[in-house]
């Protein structure tokens, strides 16, 4: 992995306006073309912020930056920080590499959806550090949700739309991240852009189309497995006791 240490000298005076500039102008561009924030830390004595950025490789940063400088946010950033004033009163920035892992390694989890209307279209969604392909919508999961209201919550932010899920389709595995994909029902909504996707539409997909829509690799089978229409049970529980949560498919019947 690649990483970016940004290190802002601010005034304490000022420190909750650069919050708000960071939250609002500088983060949703840098995560909107394909970086990662780890973490944003403030000194004790208020005057120095710290941001931390991960990508996993120094040719995956250039990309990124040039992404993130033509973006139409970054200008508009950069006039509205003309109109605050100075927030800051020095940027400096440095990269590090990783000498190794030195926690137990953690597998990340992501879902996606495969969402069809009451036309049987797919829905799709093209992202800007993808915009080479139309992929289903999903994203990664928070600590303590379950998989289902992650999902859900992910395709209403992308994309607008409520949806219900059915069932698992398919879990996919490159060794770093583990890949769920639920089929479901647009159940109301309308559709919309968010800050990560460019575009999003539902699409009549079949066989002599699909791969037209999804160009990269990883995404092909997803979609394929998908539209097979053959789905496994998922169950979100609790335990100490065992609290049913929620449950979808299998011979316990549908919720």
């Amino acid at each position: 992995m690649f990483y970016k240490r940004e290190t802002y000298k601010i005034m304490p005076t000022k420190v909750l306006k650069f919050h708000d500039f960071f939250n609002e102008y500088l983060l949703p561009n840098q995560i909107k073309n394909g970086a990662k924030l780890i973490g944003c830390w403030l000194t004790d004595t208020q005057d120095e912020a710290i941001a931390l950025w991960q990508y996993d490789s120094y040719e995956e940063y250039v990309k990124i930056e040039k992404r993130v400088l033509k973006d139409e946010m970054h200008e508009i950033a950069q006039k509205q920080l003309l109109k605050l004033g100075n927030l800051f009163l020095e940027k400096e920035q440095d990269f590090m590499t990783s000498l190794g892992e030195h926690v137990p390694q953690k597998q990340n989890i992501a879902v996606s959806g495969y969402i069809t209307n009451d036309k049987n279209e797919t829905l799709l969604v093209k992202t800007y550090w993808r915009s080479d392909t139309w992929e289903l919508p999903g994203g990664g999961i928070e600590e303590g949700e379950t998989l289902d209201i992650a999902l859900c919550k992910e395709v209403l932010e992308e994309t607008g739309v409520e949806v219900k899920l059915e069932g698992v389709t398919g879990i996919y595995s490159n060794g770093e991240t583990v890949s769920i994909v639920f089929c479901g029902k647009c159940i109301g909504g309308n559709l919309k852009k968010s800050s990560e996707t460019q575009d999003v539409r539902f699409v009549k997909l079949d066989s002599s189309n699909v791969l037209s829509y999804i160009t990269r690799g990883k995404f092909i089978p997803r979609v394929l497995d998908a539209m097979n229409g053959s789905c496994i049970p998922y169950e979100a529980f609790k335990v100490r006791p065992y609290r049913l949560i929620k449950r979808l498919g299998g011979t316990l019947g549908k919720n």
